[in-house]
């Protein structure tokens, strides 16, 4: 079986500063097992299948794997795919606007400020998390009590929770022990002082799913600023900065309009191909 391949940085201007997606294209003939092979294979964050949709609103659906296991949304291969399908020719049933069907269900995508930009989805689960589990996330980012401002579930269907610290620097700083933290998929952020770049440092960790330290992460970012722009912390339009520990240039520009939170970022193909599975 061949399949057309792309493989897409994204939350990156330059080539091979932001985070990879690998993009397989008219999947609907592979397996689940050739598909979850093939993504152990690329050993990328996350390796996504283009289908042919189920609902009639959507224009194509994703499915979405990392090493470790499928995922039902996740932010840069969600930009990262709609830029491999709109390369191949993709044509929206409504101009302007992409709508995605993946585990969570539709997604829509649109252009801000010449970028792709997703809605982040609604959160699944929200909220200050129990002192336990407060507890448990600070042990595991190698932090103290005195670091951390708050933690709060940000679950947008990876799982995330996260941890605001008290500046950009602390992130920077952390050493995560990956034993603690098993079994949590775990986001920490801090804010630059006024006047910078970038108005905060973001780091994503999920070793339960065989990703470590994710370069740059949407579907984290996304839930950050609903919690961090609905709690007044942040503004309605700001960039964030990530990858920078692993020696990448993410940045993720988030605008909330009209209510809905818009991650965006630059996108990239960097490889095509062809994908010789069977």
């Amino acid at each position: 079986m061949s399949h057309a391949f792309s493989q897409v940085d994204v939350f990156s201007a330059a080539p091979l500063l932001g985070n990879p997606v690998a993009v397989v294209h008219g999947a609907d003939d592979l397996t689940d097992e050739q598909m979850a092979a093939f993504a152990r294979w690329t050993n990328l964050s996350e390796t996504t299948f283009l289908l042919s949709p189920t609902d009639p609103a959507a224009d194509y659906r994703l499915r979405i794997f990392t090493p470790g296991g499928e995922l039902p949304f996740a932010g840069h291969p969600t930009l990262g795919s709609a830029h491999a399908w709109l390369e191949a020719g993709g044509t929206p049933r409504t101009p302007g606007v992409v709508v995605q069907e993946c585990g969570v269900g539709l997604v829509d995508l649109r252009r801000h400020d010449g970028r792709l930009a997703f809605a982040a989805p609604k959160l699944l689960r929200s909220g200050p998390a129990d002192a336990a589990t407060t507890a448990r996330v600070t042990e595991a980012l190698g932090l103290s009590a005195d670091d951390v401002v708050a933690v709060a579930w940000v679950d947008n269907g990876p799982g995330w929770v996260a941890a605001l610290v008290r500046d950009a620097e602390t992130v920077l700083a952390a050493q995560p022990d990956l034993t603690v933290m098993r079994g949590l998929e775990v986001g920490l952020v801090g804010p630059y002082p006024p006047g910078s770049e970038c108005a905060v440092e973001v780091r994503a960790f999920v070793p339960g799913l065989g990703v470590d330290e994710d370069p740059v992460t949407g579907s984290l970012n996304a839930g950050i600023a609903q919690w961090l722009i609905g709690s007044g912390r942040l503004p309605e339009s700001y960039v964030a900065s990530q990858g920078t520990v692993l020696r990448r240039q993410g940045r993720v520009h988030i605008a909330r309009l009209d209510g809905v939170v818009w991650v965006g970022g630059d996108t990239t193909t960097t490889i095509r191909g062809q994908l010789e599975i069977g």
